[in-house]
């Protein structure tokens, strides 16, 4: 297991609350959140709908800023965007009227990168994960796995140290998603990227991350953490695939299962 007790973290969420206001009303939408990822771990968040997984991402990515509280990436506060950041959304979001290679080049493009040596790296990330030969092809010509290989390629693209995923594989049919989900595992572990993805999945959440947070209904506030483990597998970490087969994969359903405020009354 890695040691991170002498490193800055990744991400410092510190006392966070958002309020949201319409002229109806305030809403209160997640309250006094504090959460620290460490370089290098893969953290995911689940919750019941609308209790604010999304929100906070959006937070730390500095799209929007809080209400209360600090969030600091690799121990700088922020208060804006940062190129540090990757952002991968649940719909793909691909221009259509772009090439995939023309997709893959727009983060670096935006953030006025050396186009030479983008273009280097999207084409190599773009054949790692199996679209070299789709380089010069348009959206419309790929499945949805092809696409959102394409999309992590775009996100991956100007080397972010923090990737934020979104529910990136929720509109996928359930054999691509698991599929998928092994495939971008593989690919995360190699980049050795920060991680914090956002899913309904609790499945999903168990086998893909080292630390499982579980939110409470909104206002959204951290009710448990779960640090994920698979001693029965071996010293190393199993595939996605290979952690649902695991004896501890139905322990850690359950538990995860029964913290969820979906089966409380509305």
């Amino acid at each position: 297991m890695l040691d991170t007790s002498s490193l800055v973290p990744a991400v410092s969420v510190e006392n966070v609350t958002l309020n949201y206001y319409t002229p109806e009303r305030e809403t209160l939408a997640l309250a006094n959140v504090s959460l620290g990822v460490q370089p290098g771990e893969f953290v995911a968040i689940v919750g019941s709908s609308g209790c604010g997984k999304s929100t906070l991402l959006s937070l730390i990515s500095g799209l929007i800023r809080p209400s209360q509280g600090a969030i600091s990436i690799g121990g700088a506060r922020i208060s804006a965007p940062s190129p540090r950041v990757g952002y991968m959304f649940q719909k793909d979001t691909l221009l259509e009227w772009r090439t995939v290679l023309e997709n893959a080049l727009i983060g670096a493009e935006l953030l006025g990168l050396d186009m030479k040596k983008a273009r280097m790296r999207a084409e190599d990330l773009l054949v790692r994960y199996g679209l070299g030969e789709f380089l010069h092809a348009f959206p419309g010509q790929l499945s949805g796995g092809m696409r959102q290989r394409a999309a992590l390629a775009r996100t991956l693209c100007p080397e972010p140290d923090l990737l934020l995923l979104d529910e990136p594989f929720s509109a996928l049919d359930y054999q691509t998603r698991l599929a998928l989900s092994d495939e971008i595992a593989a690919i995360l572990q190699s980049e050795g990227k920060t991680v914090i993805l956002v899913t309904h999945d609790i499945g999903e959440a168990i086998s893909m991350a080292n630390r499982v947070i579980v939110m409470s209904r909104r206002p959204g506030r951290i009710k448990e953490e779960h640090a994920i483990a698979f001693p029965s597998f071996g010293e190393d970490r199993p595939t996605p695939l290979e952690a649902r087969k695991c004896v501890e994969f139905a322990g850690y359903f359950q538990t995860i299962w029964d913290q969820l405020d979906i089966h409380q009354a509305q």
